[in-house]
């Protein structure tokens, strides 16, 4: 037979039997120790994730889905001018028109999120005047006037958040290709 390299020590040796991964015996416990503590491993951390995930919270769940919402509106518009002064240049937020304090509801309507520069997102408050007229510009009048009116309570579960979680990251996934 071929000569071989040991899984577990890497010297050259030549098999006894076919699918012979080893040179010898004490190779190969040690080297079923290794895979052992490897799936351990793997089984630890996904029993760890599946824990820590019972213990989340609504609000921790929404705040994951608002994190993916916003790396997918600021991968949809990269390239893009900021929506309220038109630069192209600084650190690049996901800016909503509605703020999520003042109409919740609007959280994940991706109309009412664009790409923002941080200065009209932190230092001007959204700069609201020239955004407005910027968004008319973009998806006009009459979707912005939906998004000035008074919208229904959302109020999802946390199997809708997950799903939410899902979508938009299948989203960024899809923008990357």
């Amino acid at each position: 037979m071929k000569e071989k390299k040991c899984k577990n020590c890497g010297d050259n040796f030549t098999p006894r039997q076919p699918l012979q991964y080893v040179c010898g015996y004490p190779c190969a416990i040690e080297y079923a120790k290794k895979q052992r503590e490897k799936k351990e491993t793997k089984d630890w951390k996904k029993e760890k994730k599946e824990r820590s995930e019972k213990l989340m919270t609504h609000k921790d769940w929404l705040n994951i889905a608002q994190k993916v919402f916003n790396t997918y509106i600021r991968q949809r518009d990269k390239g893009l001018p900021c929506i309220s002064c038109g630069t192209n240049s600084g650190q690049f937020h996901a800016g909503h028109y509605r703020s999520v304090g003042s109409t919740p509801e609007l959280r994940f309507n991706e109309d009412n999120v664009h790409g923002q520069c941080a200065t009209c997102n932190n230092y001007l408050s959204g700069n609201l005047i020239e955004y407005r007229k910027n968004l008319i510009k973009k998806i006009g009048v009459e979707r912005v006037e939906f998004l000035e009116i008074k919208q229904p309570p959302l109020k999802l579960s946390i199997d809708e958040i997950k799903n939410l979680i899902t979508l938009y990251k299948s989203k960024i996934k899809e923008l990357n290709e």
